[in-house]
């Protein structure tokens, strides 16, 4: 049976240990700070903040919700990001996205202080990330690596695939994991014959967007599998597609109209050795993630 690698217990874990951490940032008379700037009226966007929000209540974490209406300019948006680059009492920054068509997001990404950017998109914590510098790493591929080694996955010698070239995920998990002395592929939309490399991988990696893309032919049987998809489907053929025959997902998808699966399809989770489900995997750490990165911006801005 191949063993499920739990993403709610490893993000309660670090939740603990951040927690401690700043309990004794607090006892010095600091107290680690993040901002996060929400434009609009996204639901999903507003859900996610939501959540970052009561994360940082949990774990004693000073948090500030800024909301500019969907009309707000870049250069609005620019002044409103050197206010909080000087703040002292912030110690993170982060610009939910997506943010609306007419606001350059490249440009406010770049604006944020390096060493105040929890999503670790800044091109200088990127350049970091490159040369294996102490930097504030993009918290989802940084909560891959915490689920493998905390699940005691080798990952030293190992043939590591990534499916996606995201800037966001794709690459920097890819960088990741070749710090951890794997053996890393990165694979993309214009690959030819995608599995034949995918199962050659020890360690698969799926981000590439696309509900159950990764099939049980392009698994390696006994390989571990990491899944950083989160799509929702809420068509019949899709779902029977994915979960014919789950009691379990039927009953969700009777009751709620749709369901959430990842970038693996779920048959290949058979064959595999480990793997991380969609929902309660990679997903559930990377908040856990963004209150590990304010910590760890809070002392690297004090020089702790």
């Amino acid at each position: 049976m191949p063993r499920v690698l739990d993403g709610v217990a490893i993000a309660a874990d670090i939740k603990r240990e951040v927690s401690e951490e700043v309990k004794k940032l607090t006892e010095r008379g600091i107290r680690p700070g993040l901002a996060v700037v929400l434009v609009g009226n996204v639901a999903a966007s507003e859900i996610y903040v939501r959540d970052k929000a009561a994360a940082c209540a949990e774990l004693g974490i000073y948090s500030e919700v800024i909301t500019p209406p969907a009309s707000v300019t870049t250069i609005e948006m620019l002044e409103l990001l050197t206010i909080l680059n000087g703040r002292d009492d912030i110690d993170g920054i982060l610009v939910q996205l997506p943010l609306p068509k007419h606001v350059d997001t490249k440009i406010l990404l770049d604006a944020v202080d390096p060493s105040k950017d929890v999503d670790g998109f800044h091109p200088i914590n990127a350049g970091r990330l490159m040369a294996g510098r102490p930097a504030l790493e993009p918290c989802t591929p940084a909560g891959v690596i915490e689920i493998l080694k905390r699940s005691d996955i080798p990952i030293a010698g190992q043939h590591a695939v990534v499916v996606g070239r995201s800037d966001i995920v794709g690459k920097p998990a890819a960088m990741l994991l070749l710090h951890q002395n794997a053996t890393v592929t990165i694979c993309h939309s214009r690959t030819r014959d995608l599995g034949a490399i995918t199962r050659q991988a020890d360690i698969l990696v799926a981000a590439i967007g696309v509900p159950g893309f990764i099939t049980a032919k392009m698994v390696k049987p006994g390989a571990t599998l990491v899944d950083v998809g989160m799509n929702r489907i809420s068509e019949r053929a899709e779902f029977e597609r994915l979960f014919a025959g789950n009691e379990k997902r039927e009953a969700i998808f009777a009751k709620r109209g749709s369901t959430l699966v990842g970038d693996i399809h779920p048959s290949a989770f058979e064959v595999s050795g480990a793997y991380t489900p969609v929902p309660g995997g990679v997903g559930k750490l990377t908040i856990a993630m963004l209150m590990a990165n304010t910590v760890r911006a809070a002392k690297m801005r004090r020089g702790l």
